[in-house]
């Protein structure tokens, strides 16, 4: 989609559909303004407009070259934020949808939100809407694709305007990255596969993508992602992604760590496959947002050095899986018994947070679809957040929260304390991979601990990663969540201040 801004005057866009947002307290002056522009008709017609949320009204201009105006109403003005910005922009992607437009534009409402923030905000918010995963429908016949979307913005901060509605357009296509990934039928995401296109990736976008097969898997001693892949025929793969820009900040990395578990049966701890692994193709979401950031940051060109990881392997029930009562030896040399191989996603997860001391990184941020439990606990609208206790936890967890609200990717945190680890004491190992019922989301967070000596944030993103029903500019299926999370994070992560010392 080719996103633009322009200032010309409304009634001399030539465009199919023009969305204009309007808040509480100023439908008049809005109702005015468009009736010189597009005739009286505007205010006959939206008589009755108030402006309260999602309040929708159609308009057919008597004048002017748009074809048709959509008011939707945005609320109080003194309560329109980022995410509501996103909404009504969704809210015009449908419209768009609906009315097989190919061209839309929306005004760029007046409000406290600086023109930069609300312009990549309307643009995110209707390209994330009117994305469609298409890859295997063989007659699209009917779904015309909206080609052009314009941003009118009032004519004093068009510069701004357009820094933003770019970097909405570009981190908006990073999120369909992501989504692609997560869509994508297992059979054409083997770990080999999911390999190849992180590669095509980087070499695209200008980023580094180092593979590890089989053979240096085993060389590092990674005994969780072996185990785990055992039950499969299909060898694992290791993954490292790199952006090191010359003007990058910091000398030490910070770290991505995905979970790339690209179809999880459950192994012999066998999952019900209604509404549970007839999903499990999603099992690799904190893998596709580690992709899709690294995009964006190379695209955006932030001036952060940082490391990706991505462990990848499927979870199968094959003749050499690993069973319940196994004792692993993880890369760290620390030993895990097994006591369900659905617990899996830690394992992979492990080894590569061990590794990634390797890097003497200042901070790593690991994503996965690690528990129902975060599903339980937050549902859809909010992934789990964690840290651990040592320097700077509390403001990594304002920061992340933050970043989380501001991007739309939103994190609660949940707390890490000691007595969880208890859940986790082996009788024949160092520590066992399950906890029990209690408290699940923190118990496998209080697992991967054991394994980071550093500055460590987990994500646990099993509910808004994939939705089994839409929601606004997140659609059925794989979301991109994490994408705008880690931008948002790391963009602000890269100010000079952090690092003038």
């Amino acid at each position: 989609m080719k996103v633009s801004v322009t200032t010309i005057p409304l009634d001399e866009l030539d465009i199919d559909l023009l969305l204009v947002p309007v808040a509480e307290g100023a439908v008049e002056a809005t109702l005015k303004a468009l009736s010189e522009q597009f005739g009286e008709i505007v205010r006959r017609t939206a008589a009755d407009f108030t402006g309260a949320p999602d309040e929708l009204v159609w308009l057919y201009p008597e004048s002017g070259r748009a074809r048709r105006l959509a008011l939707v109403g945005m609320g109080p003005a003194d309560r329109v934020d980022l995410e509501r910005l996103r909404r009504v922009a969704a809210r015009g992607a449908e419209l768009a949808r609906e009315r097989k437009v190919v061209t839309a534009a929306i005004v760029r409402p007046q409000t406290s939100i600086d023109p930069e923030s609300a312009s990549q905000a309307l643009v995110e918010g209707f390209m994330l809407a009117a994305y469609r995963f298409t890859r295997y429908k063989t007659d699209t016949s009917d779904l015309r694709e909206i080609e052009r979307l314009v941003i009118h913005e009032t004519g004093e901060d068009e510069k701004a305007s357009r820094r933003g509605a770019e970097r909405g357009r570009i981190i908006a296509e990073c999120v369909m990255t992501a989504r692609d990934l997560v869509n994508l039928s297992p059979d054409e995401k083997t770990p080999t596969k999911f390999a190849r296109l992180i590669e095509q990736s980087a070499k695209k976008y200008g980023y580094e993508a180092d593979v590890w097969d089989k053979a240096l898997i085993e060389e590092e001693g990674m005994g969780g992602l072996l185990a785990v892949n055992r039950g499969s025929p299909e060898p694992p793969t290791f993954t490292v992604l790199t952006w090191h820009p010359e003007n990058a900040l910091n000398e030490r990395p910070v770290v991505l760590v995905g979970k790339g578990v690209v179809f999880d049966t459950g192994g012999l701890s066998l999952k019900p496959t209604k509404d549970s692994m007839d999903y499990m193709k999603s099992d690799m979401a904190g893998a596709a947002a580690v992709v899709g950031a690294m995009e964006a940051l190379a695209r955006l060109k932030v001036p952060l050095y940082v490391v990706g990881l991505i462990p990848a392997t499927d979870n199968r029930p094959g003749e050499n899986a690993y069973v319940p009562g196994e004792v692993i030896r993880m890369h760290s040399g620390k030993t895990v018994e097994v006591l369900n191989t659905d617990a899996e996603g830690r394992l992979i997860l492990a080894d590569a947070l061990s590794y990634a001391r390797t890097y003497r990184p200042i901070l790593v941020i690991d994503l996965a679809t690690l528990t129902g439990a975060q599903i339980i606990a937050l549902g859809t609208e909010a992934a789990a957040v964690m840290t651990n206790n040592v320097e700077g936890a509390e403001e990594r967890l304002q920061a992340i929260v933050a970043a989380g609200e501001r991007s739309g990717d939103r994190v609660h945190p949940l707390p890490m304390y000691d007595e969880y680890a208890k859940l986790l004491e082996s009788d024949v190992a160092d520590l066992k991979n399950i906890g029990g019922r209690e408290a699940g989301s923190i118990t496998a967070a209080k697992f991967l601990e054991h394994f980071v000596d550093y500055p460590w944030i987990h994500i646990d993103m099993a509910g808004p990663a994939f939705l089994k029903e839409p929601k606004p500019y997140r659609p059925k299926g794989g979301t991109g969540f994490g994408v705008r999370l880690l931008v948002e994070f790391l963009r602000d992560f890269a100010s000079p201040r952090r690092f003038s010392s």
